[in-house]
């Protein structure tokens, strides 16, 4: 009797994981039972070739599962346009996940956030950006203020082996804490740029273990983990980077005067702060507090930050593999710039060659297997498919950009392909590394001038070869995100005094 009551209890779970709850949804990949499709992902990681290989089987559109819960992926640039731009509003939401609480304290900052608090502070932080100069002239004065400092520091170095990367990252934090904070990381800083180095390189090293990866997506993984392989490690995370951000805003808040709301502000947390003094004084105490405030500090140092000095040093990275196309690079510079003179935007359209070459590192960088969840805020019809409100969707740009219609050999790194058969730049549409919609990256007007203006201004300057390590790996082994490269290289002069 036990033995028929076990087989037929079996018989349904299994009739309800293998069918059942899927045959509501676009076709996908068949889910284990707890775990979905994740444990596809890492097999072998970071899971792109997964996706690419259900696409190839179930179309652009299909149903991928993240432990019982089933998310839409849309795989090509015509359904994203489809659906993330052209009916943006029912995919603004973001799926929550509890692990976020234990770094954020709740539904706070931007990235995480839904409804009025995303739209007030993402609208909030644009507007504030743009009147410190986001996209302006006075925004490339200071990206190219921090190229002389690197310069500077390269000078002094060179011919001998140098960690290439960490002078980039002092540089690219600097421009984002400008923005933030007011202040650059100069000499007498060092030892706080180091303490917030640290910061920084955390995130990959805890979301890249594939059991946080599970345990941020399957609930009961994450109860039954200790607290010191989950818990602990967010929290120590939230414990550090709130600190900082905390020390930030106490000095500003003592440093501020609030009786004259009116006057210039030089960086966000001032602005905040100003903003949070006229809604306190009008009733209103929730929407502009300090949680939310260190809650935008960290999204807006990682999409300031993160994608700009990853992409940098994977851009270098495929320099000291791919001699030639460095060669290529500085024959193109000779030509339109020729001198030591600082490049601008204003060459932007010149250098064609040089655009390729960005467009085409951030296309196999790659940075995210997985893109953001969203999700549905409201009943839609996808492919035909009824989906219910709170549904996840996924516009998943990774496929996008290794389709191998759009991109033929997309394992291959090849900056031509985004050359036309006149030399000139063509525009690629499907090359979307800041995604689509209205989530779409806060930080990409600012991470395309400095990708730009560093890297252009670096090939123009020096000769980059391999140390005697030789150039770094190109292998991405991050279940959830890609890891900056980390390596040295030796620098040679091309132009000016030696």
């Amino acid at each position: 009797m036990f033995v028929f009551l076990f087989l037929t209890v079996l018989t349904i779970y299994l009739g309800y994981e293998l069918y059942w709850k899927r045959k509501n949804f676009p076709p996908g990949p068949c889910p284990l039972p707890v775990f979905g499709n994740l444990l596809s992902l890492n097999s072998p990681p970071p899971g792109y070739e997964a996706f690419e290989k259900w696409t190839k089987k179930y179309g652009s559109i299909y149903t991928f599962w993240i432990g019982s819960t089933p998310h839409i992926m849309i795989s090509s640039y015509d359904k994203i346009k489809e659906t993330f731009i052209r009916d943006a509003d029912t995919y603004t939401n973001k799926v929550h996940l509890p692990a976020t609480d234990l770094f954020r304290g709740g539904k706070y900052g931007v990235i995480d956030s839904n409804g009025e608090r995303w739209r007030d502070h993402r609208r909030f932080a644009l507007s504030t950006f743009r009147d410190l100069g986001f996209g302006k002239n006075l925004m490339q004065e200071k990206i190219l203020l921090e190229v002389e400092d690197i310069f500077s520091k390269f000078d002094s170095k060179e011919g001998e082996e140098t960690d290439i990367p960490l002078v980039f990252d002092n540089a690219i934090a600097n421009v984002i804490n400008q923005l933030l904070f007011g202040y650059r990381f100069d000499e007498s800083k060092q030892e706080e740029f180091n303490q917030l180095k640290k910061i920084i390189d955390d995130p990959p090293k805890i979301f890249g273990k594939l059991h946080i990866f599970l345990a941020m997506n399957i609930p009961i993984i994450a109860k039954i983990l200790p607290e010191s392989l989950y818990e602990t490690q967010f929290k120590n995370f939230r414990d550090s980077a709130f600190g900082f951000f905390q020390r930030q805003i106490d000095k500003h808040r003592k440093e501020i005067d609030f009786d004259d709301l009116d006057s210039e502000t030089s960086d966000y947390v001032e602005r905040y702060l100003k903003e949070q003094k006229q809604r306190k004084d009008g009733g209103e105490t929730e929407s502009f507090s300090d949680v939310q405030l260190s809650n935008m500090c960290m999204d807006l140092w990682f999409a300031g930050l993160g994608t700009t000095t990853n992409t940098t040093t994977w851009a270098l990275s495929y320099l000291l593999h791919y001699p030639n196309i460095q060669k290529k690079l500085q024959k193109e510079l000779d030509k339109v710039i020729g001198s030591e003179r600082l490049i601008t935007t204003a060459d932007k359209n010149d250098l064609p060659y040089m655009n390729a070459f960005i467009n085409e590192s951030q296309r196999c960088v790659n940075l995210v297997p997985l893109n953001l969840q969203h999700e549905t805020t409201k009943d839609t019809v996808i492919n035909g498919y009824c989906i219910p409100k709170g549904t996840g969707v996924v516009a998943q740009i990774s496929t996008v950009m290794n389709d191998e219609k759009t991109f033929p050999d997309h394992k291959s790194f090849n900056p031509d392909r985004f050359i036309d058969e006149n030399g000139k730049l063509k525009k690629v549409e499907e090359l979307i590394p800041f995604s689509a919609g209205k989530r779409q990256c806060l930080g990409e007007g600012l991470a395309r001038m400095e990708l730009f203006l560093f890297i252009s201004n670096f090939i123009n300057r020096y000769t980059l070869s391999p140390s005697k390590e030789g150039p770094p790996s190109l292998e991405k082994t991050c279940t959830s995100m890609v890891e900056p490269r980390v390596f040295s290289g030796v620098l040679k002069r091309r132009r000016g005094d030696k």
